[in-house]
């Protein structure tokens, strides 16, 4: 397995980029074999999201489509649009359970998210109540959103600059490690050369992670978190993923991680530097914010 190489030169490559080398279809070389040539967890290349029936799969599909068109659709709503327009037989429950997997609650109040709080974590005061944005690179904001696939799913995560909508980084993965979260923040933080006065996240336990917040006050970085129930408060990335999955992943039928991972790696280029927002005075990100 050439491709592997030696550990030493493996070690400059994050633990995301080293398990997309892993060749799961070998037949010569195990995981057990490859993990220990690449020095990483073998536990994790075994990862796989938690089954769920088809049917169910088809429904959380729905789900989502719904909820991003109408993300203040509660589960009484998004049951009878699956009752009603879909012909799909469900309890409010059934749709309540496939909601909180998926990390869904209407926009008012008590938004639920993907990355679930941590209780020994510190959580941050929210800095931005009143604030004027008038500047890019003042404040970012990170989240992460769910990607569906045709077997199974993904999760998104990017980071946005609240003033001009551009999107400074972003990574996908199939399970939800803070191993890319941490290499979103890293990247971002290091592509452009520039740093936000302001950083803000919900409390998830991704975001609230020493590993995430230290590298953040290692920089000066000040963090702010939006407050529990404050669905409005990280609108941007909100909008951000509406556009995301009604232009791009719901038009392509992705089949895996990679598939999505190329598909993504062209529509945000575009997002940034060629589609006009009619916020910016129908400019694109990139103008605002390289100007």
């Amino acid at each position: 397995m050439s491709s592997i190489g030696s550990k030493k030169n493996c070690r400059c490559l994050t633990r995301s980029e080293l398990k997309k080398i892993v060749d799961r279809g070998n037949e010569y070389i195990s995981l057990k074999r490859q993990a220990e040539l690449l020095d990483i967890s073998r536990p994790g290349l075994y990862y796989r999201p938690a089954g769920v029936s088809a049917m169910d799969k088809k429904i959380m599909d729905l789900i989502d489509e719904i909820y991003t068109t109408h993300p203040y659709y509660g589960n009484r709503r998004i049951r009878a649009e699956l009752n009603l327009t879909h012909q799909i037989a469900i309890g409010r429950d059934h749709t309540r359970t496939l909601m909180k997997q998926l990390g869904l609650q209407a926009i008012y109040p008590h938004k639920a998210s993907l990355s679930q709080p941590n209780v020994e974590h510190k959580i941050y005061p929210y800095l931005l109540r009143g604030a004027q944005i008038i500047k890019p690179n003042q404040i970012w904001s990170a989240d992460i959103t769910y990607v569906r696939l045709v077997e199974g799913w993904a999760y998104l995560v990017a980071i946005i600059d609240w003033f001009s909508r551009y999107v400074i980084s972003w990574k996908l993965s199939n399970s939800l490690e803070i191993a890319f979260c941490l290499d979103c923040l890293n990247e971002a933080l290091e592509t452009n050369g520039y740093q936000p006065e302001i950083f803000n996240t919900d409390q998830g336990s991704h975001f609230t992670s020493p590993k995430f917040t230290n590298i953040l006050e290692n920089k000066n970085i000040r963090i702010s978190m939006d407050g529990r129930g404050r669905c409005l408060d990280n609108i941007f990335v909100e909008r951000l993923w509406r556009s995301v999955k009604q232009e791009n992943i719901y038009l392509n039928s992705y089949q895996d991680v990679r598939e999505t991972n190329t598909g993504l790696s062209k529509y945000f280029p575009f997002y940034n530097r060629e589609r006009r927002h009619q916020s910016l005075n129908y400019r694109t990100p990139a103008e605002v914010y390289f100007n």
